[in-house]
């Protein structure tokens, strides 16, 4: 038996990760325990922890630093501070139940601790370093995160040192707005972005016109405003399926849409590589006679599919709302659905109505004289509310 903790700590340079196992003196753990004893790395060397020389705590505690120890600058951080906040912080753990008296004997802990070569505080070391110790070793011992958890955090949470949030499209979430930047001027588009409120219910698009004027390094381009967001490359693409992919994905597009047009193996290979990077397979529609028939004839459904009215056909064309129905009834859950095509307010309750997943704007926002403005009025159809992306740490 094993149990894992992590816990970070702390701000600055001072600041405190540590990773630990905690287990059975006679199981891996206490193997793992011997061998790094045994066995020592350059500049990682372990040592046992201490509160102070002569006194180790129990369980007995290996501490390994996990920044490579250059000189005796970093080593006295090691064998000072650090080394003392964990032994201390495993003490009390014993004495305040967190880990049972009863157990001191039986397991050892390995604690991989981060000290950082410009830290300077002792202080801050130590508690930082002792705060995280005790943090990991209860949650170890609760067995955190549970399922529930990770579920509920996976598509909220920023990573608080790479500070920017790589989204998905989490199902809870539906419906989201996309907004289709169509407009051939990047200068402009950046406007645009930096004028569209923040919220996690709204997906950009790099659409075709744009993409055509400046190639695909635009959706880098577009990234300097809208680090964060989640965007997709409208390639439309009818050939080569499996390049256009590798050519979105390298720019750093979160989707690429194919045209339903394209054949069928041209899309399964599409959907083959979207999937193997980790991006979302998108098709459009457009002019498709049955999609569904179409889906159909794929080895492997995309993430989204969107039903699509062609601008210059707004006037002559009705967006095929029974589309949707069918592709609902014929596929269930299994794929998101997108409606496009002059899609303004009064058209959101009906194509929500219909299933829809994804309302896609583009003119009614991007012209718009009050772009912020007109987003807010979607998102509230959605029934969302602007939510400033958020950093967290526990």
């Amino acid at each position: 038996m094993f149990k894992i903790g992590e816990a970070l700590v702390g701000k600055g340079n001072e600041v405190a990760h540590v990773d630990l196992i905690i287990g059975d003196k006679e199981g891996y753990v206490g193997q793992a325990f011997a061998n790094s004893l045994s066995h020592l790395s350059a500049g990682h060397t372990p040592l046992l922890s201490v509160i102070r020389p002569n006194l180790p705590a129990k369980p007995y505690t290996l501490v390994i630093p996990k920044v490579t120890v250059e000189d005796m600058d970093d080593a006295v951080k090691i064998f000072g501070p650090a080394q003392a906040a964990v032994a201390k912080a495993v003490a009390d753990a014993v004495e305040e139940g967190i880990i049972p008296k009863e157990k001191i004997e039986d397991w050892v802990i390995i604690a991989s601790v981060f000290i950082h070569p410009d830290a300077k505080d002792f202080r801050k070391i130590y508690q930082y370093n002792y705060g995280a110790t005790k943090l990991a070793l209860k949650r170890a011992l609760q067995d955190y995160p549970s399922l529930e958890k990770i579920m509920y955090d996976k598509d909220r949470a920023v990573h608080p040192i790479m500070g920017f949030r790589v989204p998905r499209l989490p199902r809870w979430n539906r419906p989201y707005l996309q907004i289709a930047l169509d407009i051939p001027d990047l200068e402009r588009t950046k406007q645009i972005l930096r004028e569209i409120p923040k919220s996690d219910k709204i997906i950009l698009e790099a659409g075709t016109p744009l993409i055509k004027k400046y190639g695909t390094k635009v959706i880098n381009e577009l990234r300097e405003v809208a680090k964060s967001e989640f965007m997709i490359a409208d390639l439309k693409t009818l050939d080569v399926g499996q390049v256009e992919v590798d050519v979105a994905f390298d720019e750093g597009a979160d989707g690429v849409v194919a045209s339903g047009l394209a054949t069928p193996e041209v899309i399964d290979k599409f959907i083959y590589e979207a999937k193997r990077l980790g991006i979302y397979a998108i098709v459009d529609m457009m002019n498709v006679e049955d999609p569904v028939k179409k889906l159909k004839s794929l080895k492997e459904l995309p993430d989204i599919v969107i039903i699509h009215r062609a601008i210059d056909s707004e006037k002559t064309q009705e967006i095929r709302w029974q589309a949707i129905k069918e592709i609902r009834k014929e596929f269930g859950d299994k794929i998101m659905v997108a409606v496009a095509g002059g899609i303004e307010p009064d058209t959101v309750p009906v194509a929500l109505k219909q299933g829809a997943d994804i309302i896609i704007v583009g003119r009614f926002i991007t012209q718009s004289k009050d772009i912020e403005r007109s987003t807010r009025l979607f998102i509230n159809l959605l029934g969302g509310d602007i939510d400033l992306k958020r950093v967290h740490v526990e």
